[in-house]
């Protein structure tokens, strides 16, 4: 995989450089409430432009059904980028229409430009190969030399993702290169004790990555609405909590396994109840108990693991050589369902390993609680790319910018 330095090597001033980023920021109307994936392709965009390149980003934002939408413009992420570049950034209201062909055409050396949505268009996502690969062409004909730094979609098999490097010498972006070595971290070269702290609503989500840490990691810490599956199968009643009862053979597979080969698969020792779901948007204070993971009260919903799992699961982290933590402990969005996450954040920054913050919800969750991001080893961008790639699973983006 050739790296954006040998592309600065090679020059590129003058020519026109496509960086499929990964601006899927979340929106409140225009507003963007976390600009963290922005953030992430500043260096990349930043090298290229100094260099003298004529920088094109493109992007998703959101699901539109193929066609334009306002609701999922990435107007908003353009005027952000160059908030953060401190230059003016053009911004095409088309893909590979009119005006993006007139705003690239227009772009001097050293200045960038956003296009709209990559979603507008069906032939970003299409099944049909001839239909992304027409797309495709289209988006090649912006362009110069591609560059991939859009992580949060590598395991998407997307026109502008595995189609277009094909067609245009291709390089790996800052971004992509720092997750890739990161994950190389937690799967070839283990520092151990290696803990896996995973949560989340759904164990569903998570069976593959636990089929695949059961023979790498040496614990693996459950929470979440996830946590309530394994209690289940532990034999514990769990209320009116999340449950997937379809899941529970293969989660008693799972705790077999773990005990055969001596991985610790630990489970809540105590949960924080209610008796309904909270307002997220008013955050006022309810109604709540706490009680033991093995005595949750009939029509009760657990939101959060107790200050007791908070505890043992701090303990578990933090002498640890590498973590990696993927999925909040709770609703941490409220701040009643907030302490479970709360501990697994700290214990990240107070261990002395290598640690990760596997995107998604859980880096939302690290800047929705007021945590310092640099106190972490890395924060990823992409949780579904993470976690695909602790599955052993081909990311279709990375392959495509294998040579």
């Amino acid at each position: 995989m050739k790296t954006i330095d040998e592309l600065l090597a090679e020059g590129v001033a003058g020519k026109r450089v496509f960086v499929r980023a990964d601006l899927n920021v979340p929106l409140s109307g225009t507003t963007i409430t976390d600009d963290g994936r922005i953030r992430a392709v500043l260096p990349t965009v930043k090298a290229l432009a100094e260099a003298g390149a004529r920088v094109v980003v493109a992007s998703h934002l959101g699901r539109p059904k193929g066609a334009p939408d306002p609701a999922f413009s990435l107007a908003p992420a353009a005027a952000r980028l160059g908030e953060l570049l401190g230059a003016d950034v053009a911004f095409a209201t088309d893909t590979v229409g009119e005006s993006a062909t007139s705003t690239v055409a227009g772009l001097a050396d050293g200045q960038v430009a956003v296009v709209e949505n990559l979603r507008f268009n069906a032939g970003e996502t299409a099944k049909d190969d001839a239909e992304r690969a027409a797309f495709a062409d289209q988006l090649a004909a912006l362009a110069d030399v591609y560059v991939g730094d859009g992580f949060g979609a590598v395991h998407r098999k997307h026109a502008s993702v595995f189609d277009l490097p094909a067609k245009l010498p291709h390089y790996a972006g800052y971004l992509i290169a720092t997750e890739v070595g990161v994950l190389k971290k937690l799967t070839e070269d283990v520092q151990r004790p290696y803990a896996v702290a995973l949560g989340g609503s759904k164990v569903s989500d998570k069976l593959a990555v636990i089929d695949q840490l059961l023979g790498k990691a040496d614990r693996i810490l459950i929470g979440g609405g996830m946590a309530f599956t394994f209690l289940k199968a532990k034999g514990y009643e769990v209320g009116a909590s999340l449950l997937q009862e379809d899941q529970i053979p293969a989660v008693l597979e799972y705790l077999e396994r773990a005990e055969k080969l001596g991985v610790e698969l630990v489970l809540p020792v105590d949960v924080v109840v209610s008796a309904g779901f909270p307002d997220l948007k008013a955050k006022a204070p309810t109604e709540h108990a706490i009680v033991d993971a093995s005595d949750i009260p009939e029509g009760s919903l657990g939101l959060d693991v107790g200050p007791k799992t908070g505890e043992l699961y701090a303990g578990k982290l933090t002498d640890a050589k590498t973590v990696f933590w993927n999925g909040p402990m709770g609703v941490f969005e409220h701040p009643d369902y907030a302490e479970g996450t709360k501990a697994v954040a700290q214990a990240l920054i107070d261990s002395d390993g290598f640690t990760v913050v596997g995107g998604g919800d859980s880096a939302a969750a690290v800047r929705t609680l007021g945590f310092d991001e640099n106190a972490f080893g890395h924060i990823s961008t992409g949780g579904g790319a993470s976690l695909e790639y602790l599955e052993g699973k081909t990311l279709p983006g990375l392959a495509a910018l294998e040579d």
